[in-house]
Parts: structure tokens; sequence; C-alpha cells
């Protein structure tokens, strides 16, 4: 066991590792950040702050030589990187499990090699790819980057053969999968904690909404049967077997009318869908990430109140603060921000989620919170 008063590494120094940062210094250790933003969220708060690309020989010693274990706050640091640090230092989750989610082309075939149910799909990786494959999952479709996308980029909804086309071009003729485009019910997230012994504890399950491919709301529980919930769960953790996972990791799902579920992706790092654990359960997936790496068993993550989580993103700033008073004038409202330096649209600039003992009534203050929030209209 690596106990508090050691020193945790963090691969990549956004919100996730800015609150990873947090937990890991409440609970009394050391950290220290590797992150090529000099103004990285993580960064700001860490012990120290190795400014430096994730390639960077000298950095990646340093950081092996004065951490007890490494871990990532997301997939897209270099697998060469984590390759390099694992026979010097614990690497938690390992490389491979790291690699595997970075492309879209070996999660999938992972998946259904595993027997998980998943989209239709097929791997496009030139032109003539496209046409039979659009042809065998017959109607919509989605192209999607096999690396590098998240929030909804890298993809394109294409209705005929013509539009798939084009898109694959516009996308520069890079590795996608191609994948029917399921008709949704619901989606969900499972966030499960699994040890360095092999067991495995979950979080409740979150109901998804997303806007233009980015999380909006998260509802907690999900409003799912116990047959559903079984099922997700069931999936989740035959992922993190096969995976042999340590750390946490968030697995995505669509739901079909039908009450068909499949697996969407997989995250091997904690979740933007998580972020509700850090204010309605007894232990946050940040904490949980910390006890993971380090060896130790996993907190509590009982549920203590029905939550409801909204992301803040950078076109609700408009061209002045948001007026925060509108949220912090409920007692029942948690505002996070992530000390970004510069507000974009689409960039995930914090959250605030609604603790209430009934959800429905945490939903309908949250909607009405977003329209407040809302920057006015310009005039022109």
């Amino acid at each position: 066991m690596i106990l508090p008063g050691a020193t945790l590494g963090m691969l990549g120094g956004g919100q996730l590792g800015r609150m990873f940062v947090v937990a890991a210094r409440t609970m009394g250790y050391h950290v220290i950040v590797l992150d090529p933003d000099p103004n990285s969220p993580a960064g700001q708060i860490a012990d120290e702050h190795l400014h430096a690309a994730y390639s960077d020989e000298w950095a990646l010693q340093q950081l092996a030589k004065s951490c007890d274990a490494i871990t990532t706050e997301f997939e897209n640091v270099p697998s060469a990187t984590l390759r390099t640090l694992e026979p010097l230092c614990p690497v938690r989750p390992a490389a491979y499990a790291v690699e595997l989610t970075q492309d879209r082309i070996r999660e999938k075939t992972f998946l259904r090699d595993a027997g998980l149910p998943t989209a239709p799909f097929h791997s496009i990786l030139k032109v003539e790819d496209i046409a039979p494959a659009f042809h065998d999952l017959e109607g919509p479709v989605v192209l999607k980057r096999a690396a590098f996308g998240y929030d909804g980029k890298g993809q394109a909804i294409c209705n005929s053969l013509e539009e798939v086309k084009n898109a694959f071009l516009s996308m520069g003729e890079v590795a996608c999968v191609l994948e029917k485009k399921i008709e949704l019910a619901i989606e969900l997230s499972v966030v499960l904690a699994r040890s360095v012994k092999g067991v495995t504890t979950p979080y409740p399950i979150a109901e998804n909404i997303h806007d233009h491919g980015i999380l909006d709301v998260t509802l907690v529980p999900a409003r799912i049967d116990e047959r559903l919930q079984t099922r997700a769960y069931a999936m989740a953790e035959q992922i993190s077997a096969e995976l042999e996972y340590c750390g946490i990791m968030a697995v995505e799902f669509f739901v079909t009318h039908d009450d068909e579920i499949m697996v969407n992706e997989i995250a091997p790092r904690p979740h933007n869908s998580g972020h509700y654990t850090l204010d309605a359960c007894v232990s946050s997936q940040f904490e949980q990430q910390v006890r993971m790496m380090c060896g130790l068993s996993a907190a509590d993550t009982r549920l203590l109140s029905p939550v409801v989580m909204v992301n803040l993103l950078g076109e609700t700033w408009g061209e002045n603060q948001p007026e925060w008073q509108r949220l912090l004038q409920h007692n029942n409202v948690k505002l996070h921000l992530y000390g970004k330096q510069e507000a974009r649209p689409g960039r995930k600039m914090g959250h605030f989620t609604i603790i209430d003992q009934h959800l429905s009534a945490a939903e309908t203050l949250a909607e009405q919170l977003k329209q407040h929030l809302q920057p006015p209209l310009d005039p022109e």
C-alpha cells in the first residue's frame, strides 16, 4: 500500500486532474502534474508542475524518480509515455488498457471479441471501404474518427453514401469507424473502481443527456428498471476484468426503445458523468482514483441523495462572468469552477450540482438555472 505522505504523479492537467489533486492533497499525498500547458488547472494547485511535453525524456525521468505511483486524467496521453514509465514506477491503469481505448477500432473490436453488444460497425481505412460498409449498415450512420475524437468532435451523422464519403475526406481520410445510428431511448454510464486485487466497486448508474455531442445534464439515480441496472453493471464489470484494469473506469451505454443495451465507449479514467459523486456520494470518484492507484481498499460509493449535475460550457460566459448569485442563492446548489483561463464555446469551464430528495424537483431547478445563466442575446 502507498500511504499518505507519498508522492503521486498525474499525467494531464485539466479539470479531471485538478479534482484528483484536491482529493489526493486532502488525503495527505503530494502530487506532481506533468502537462505542457503553463496554466493547466491541475498544475495551478499541485505541489509541483512539470511544464513539459508528455514525450519529454527528462520530465518522465523526474516523474518516475519522484513518484510512488502514476496515473492519467485522459486517454490520449501517448502510449509510449506510459510504456516508458511502467518499468520505473507503478502506472495505474496500465498502458495496455489506456492504449486500447485510444482507438475506436481497437476498442470496438475488443468489445465484439468479448461478446459485448455494440452498435453495428465497420472499420474505414480508405475510401473504397465506405460503400460496402454503408450498404451493410442500412440507413443513417455515424462516421467517427478512430482516434482523438471527443465531445462529439470528429464525428458526422450521414444519411447517404455521398455524405459519408465527403465526411471521410473532410476528416483527412484518417482511420474511422462507421456505425449504424441508434435510435436512443436513454444514455447511461457506469463509473466503477477496480482494485489491484481485482475487486470492483461501482457507483450508482447515471442517466446522461447530451447536447451537440457534449454531456449537458446527468441525473442520478438513472430512471431505469432493475433488469437494465443489473445488465449495465455486469457489462461494465466484465470489461474491467477483461482489461485486468486497476483504477477508475467509466463505461457509456446506449439503450434503445426496445430496452436493448449496448456499449458505446470506455473511458479509462474518472468521467464527466461521475462529477455528481463529489457532492452526492459518501466518496467521490477522485478519492477512489487515489485509493485504487495506491493499492488501498475502495471507499463507500453509496448515493446520499438524488442529484442532477449540469455542465457549464464557455458560451455561458458571454462577455462577462455569469451571474453566479442566481445559483448560490439556493442552499442545495453546489458550484465547481475549473480555473481555466479562457472561456471558449464548447469548453468545459465548470459544473453545478443540485441535491434534492426528489429527482424531479432537482431536474426542474436545473432547467431554470440553465436558462438564467444564458448570456443576453446580442441586440444586433
